[in-house]
């Protein structure tokens, strides 16, 4: 699965470089992480509890930075166990542009799954590693300053529609 995309972040990008290296900023950019600790320098180990389709696992893994061209670029890869569940692994191409006081993010990442995870069918695994990367790459973006969500934008009201789901008036 291949997917890319930017982001506009409300930061320099000597800032968004250093909080890509820091393992708090990751910790809460990452869907699901428990546990992130450890070094740009020496790689990061990592504890992720994610649901994929029917299939609930933690994943401990591992995730390594690599090719860093500060403050340019860098190249994130990981991999991660899930037990029974099987395995995911992949990573993602970082480049930041300078534009005025802000930068653009943009990313390229790659996934794939093993195991009984790869069992449920490209569309859900390609779903879900897409929702995975824009959920860390929103979440990045709005831990530095990012664009607000549209929902918290606006005063409208919101009422739960049918199935759930949140609608303004």
């Amino acid at each position: 699965m291949n997917l890319s995309d930017q982001k506009t972040i409300d930061a320099d990008r000597y800032s968004v470089f250093a909080a890509l290296l820091d393992p708090e900023v990751l910790k809460v950019c990452v869907p699901g992480c428990q546990e992130m600790s450890g070094s740009a320098e020496q790689g990061f180990e990592a504890t992720v509890v994610q649901k994929v389709g029917p299939v609930k696992a933690t994943f401990k893994g591992a995730v390594f930075l690599s090719n860093m061209a500060a403050p340019e670029s860098l190249t994130i890869s990981g991999e991660g166990k899930g037990g029974a569940a099987g395995f995911a692994k992949g990573g993602a191409q970082v480049r930041l542009e300078a534009q005025g006081d802000k930068t653009i993010l943009h990313y390229e990442v790659d996934a794939k799954v093993g195991g009984k995870l790869a069992q449920l069918g490209s569309r859900i695994i390609d779903g879900f590693a897409k929702k995975m990367a824009d959920q860390f790459f929103s979440n990045f973006q709005q831990a530095l300053g990012g664009a607000e969500p549209v929902e918290a934008a606006t005063d409208a009201p919101v009422k739960k529609g049918w199935f759930g789901r949140q609608k303004k008036v």
